[in-house]
């Protein structure tokens, strides 16, 4: 029973909208400053899992968040999606062109950055959080200073929006995944979503062997992320996300899969959350 969730950021955050959707508006949220601050309040058993962006729609995989996953041996029990609209806001009664600086997480900054193309009078400043930028704002009474930030935190924290959705892909979505540090105890038949990790030699047509079991296991193969193993120069770890119709086909192709690749590893069994 999951009853506490770490996020990183405060309230008024992305990761604070994620947990009221996929638990409810009673989850205790427990905020942290960093993802490694988070994952350390699950592995000290002060929060029961920790949800975690992994890819964005515009900007690609947030792969550090996947070397944590590994590193800690933590599990993936869900996933959720989240239409992600960045909203300019600012004390009252203000005007976009009284803001001097605009502070915001730099992925919120680099997602936007078209839009201030047209205001090169303001300064923007690479921050740690998007939310926490507008509880600073709010608590500090900060004139001339802007935040990137949610309808949430423009509510919680009595700001203005004087620009609404100003991301430049207007479709923009973050996926995020609910860890915890043991696997998920949904029933087999309502699995339809795995996370894998694994390891291949450095030879021709490894990687393609691998891709040609999953597609023979009526596997769908939808994300394919690789990281370099640092203590191994060009050797890498391959992550990957697959969907599939019946438990039946993937575990057949699991079964494959531990014998033909290296450091195998499931990193999560879950529900897909794109059907």
């Amino acid at each position: 029973m999951i009853k506490s969730v770490a996020i990183q950021g405060i309230k008024g955050s992305f990761h604070h909208i994620v947990s009221q959707q996929y638990f409810n508006e009673a989850i205790v949220v427990n905020e942290c400053l960093s993802f490694d601050n988070a994952v350390d309040s699950l592995m000290r058993k002060k929060s029961d899992a920790v949800i975690m962006a992994i890819e964005n729609s515009i900007v690609g995989s947030i792969i550090p968040n996947y070397a944590l996953i590994d590193k800690n041996e933590l599990h993936i029990i869900g996933e959720h999606y989240l239409d992600i609209q960045h909203h300019l806001m600012a004390l009252p009664n203000q005007n976009i062109e009284d803001i001097k600086e605009v502070y915001s997480h730099p992925m919120a900054l680099l997602q936007c950055k078209e839009f201030f193309k047209k205001y090169p009078h303001i300064k923007l400043v690479e921050d740690k959080d998007t939310a926490e930028v507008a509880q600073r704002i709010n608590k500090q009474q900060l004139k001339h200073v802007a935040a990137i930030a949610s309808t949430l935190a423009s509510e919680l924290f009595e700001l203005q929006i004087i620009a609404h959705s100003i991301q430049t892909i207007k479709h923009n979505e973050t996926r995020f995944v609910i860890v915890k540090t043991s696997n998920s105890e949904i029933p087999e038949n309502e699995i339809n979503k795995a996370s894998l990790k694994f390891e291949l030699e450095h030879k021709r047509g490894s990687l393609a062997t691998i891709l040609n079991v999953l597609s023979d296991c009526k596997l769908n193969l939808t994300k394919i992320q690789s990281l370099p193993k640092i203590e191994t120069p060009w050797k890498y770890a391959f992550f990957v996300d697959v969907t599939f119709e019946t438990y039946k086909d993937y575990n057949k192709a699991k079964s494959i899969m531990q014998i033909m690749a290296q450091d195998f590893k499931v990193l999560g069994e879950y529900k897909n959350a794109k059907l």
